[in-house]
């Protein structure tokens, strides 16, 4: 039982990276702020697992903008 929820659970991480990865390839840079209300039907933990996953695979740059981050795709 234990391995199939952590198979749901990586595999809803990898979906939401997809879905950060799509608005980021059509829009452009966006703040972190502004990421989760575009993905607005996932969890805002899933969301920070899934930047943390394109991060770690080299896949995104994230600046510092005063208070806020920005994401972009590398």
């Amino acid at each position: 039982m234990a391995t199939a929820v952590r198979a749901s659970c990586i595999g809803e991480i990898g979906e939401t990276a997809g879905k950060i990865w799509h608005v980021l390839d059509l829009k452009g840079a966006q703040s972190i702020a502004k990421l989760i209300k575009e993905i607005d039907d996932t969890p805002r933990d899933v969301i920070m697992q899934a930047l943390g996953w394109l991060a770690r695979e080299e896949k995104l740059e994230i600046e510092e903008d005063g208070r806020s981050r920005i994401v972009s795709l590398r």
